[in-house]
């Protein structure tokens, strides 16, 4: 199956692409949350779907997040060994975590607000992970079963924020817009093999990022493991597992969007995205 919500800001309601049409589900479910995926959701959302008539959603003005705001978004730095190389940095020895606030969160299509007094805002294309069940000291060979499915994620940066500004990097990386994901969740039946997707992203059409799932030091099952060590996931909650080469940041000079710039990111089995910059305003 593949998620999806549809709606105006905080106004989205929940929705099942299906045969190229959006097949509203909200007669039934009041959104894809916590809530949904702790009390069997997607099993519930296959028996409506088979035997129930719904809907069509006819030209949906926008798609929103595929997830509504979960209890957290956890991203995973430098998980690609020539994106750790570009930025100079080395390649970890064991997951490096980070946390993204969830007011970052924006559906696909939204503009990118550059964020006020910024410089240096950067892309990240990025395969993230969706779970389905609460998950605490979970073993690798069990991982899979804890993951409701998969999203396309751009993690976007401020690189000075990030980097310059002392601490962690947390406050370049939840600004507000700085986590469109979607445009849909697909549940873990639709792709068939998570460490084989190709990925790309471009700038006003000049692609600057082309890797593979393939390419991740820290595969799937040792990401949700890993993290489920430190903290108990919820379902719902979002891991970002990490960006390829091709950052603006690691560019001779470093290139960073500016108003206007229209990014372009997509995944295998993950659909796509499209975001225009632009300027902070009150």
């Amino acid at each position: 199956m593949k998620l999806v919500r549809i709606g105006t800001l905080n106004q989205e309601k929940p929705a099942v692409l299906k045969n190229g049409q959006y097949v509203d589900v909200s007669g039934y479910f009041q959104d894809f949350n916590e809530n949904f995926f702790e009390t069997d959701g997607l099993k519930r959302l296959e028996e409506v779907l088979a035997t129930k008539e719904l809907p069509i959603i006819q030209s949906p003005s926008r798609l929103g997040s595929c997830v509504a705001r979960p209890s957290k978004i956890i991203c995973v730095g430098l998980n690609y060994a020539d994106h750790a190389k570009e930025t100079g940095a080395a390649i970890p020895e064991e997951p490096i975590l980070f946390f993204k606030s969830t007011s970052a969160l924006s559906g696909p299509n939204d503009d990118v607000i550059i964020p006020k007094n910024s410089l240096k805002t950067d892309w990240e294309v990025e395969f993230a992970i969706v779970i389905g069940k609460k998950a605490s000291y979970v073993e690798e060979h069990e991982a899979y079963d804890y993951i409701a499915g998969y999203c396309l994620h751009n993690d976007l940066s401020e690189r000075e924020f990030q980097l310059e500004r002392g601490g962690n990097w947390s406050k370049g990386k939840g600004c507000d817009t700085f986590a469109p994901l979607g445009p849909f969740l697909a549940t873990k039946e639709e792709i068939e093999d998570v460490h084989n997707l190709n990925m790309w992203l471009e700038v006003n059409g000049k692609r600057f990022q082309t890797s593979n799932t393939n390419q991740l030091i820290f595969n799937v099952p040792q990401v949700v493991s890993y993290i489920s060590q430190f903290m108990t996931l919820l379902p719902g909650d979002v891991i970002s597992t990490g960006t390829p080469h091709g950052v603006g940041l690691g560019l001779k000079p470093p290139v960073f969007l500016k108003a206007g710039d229209i990014v372009t990111l997509g995944m295998d089995g993950l659909g796509e995205q499209r975001q225009v910059a632009k300027d902070y305003t009150k």
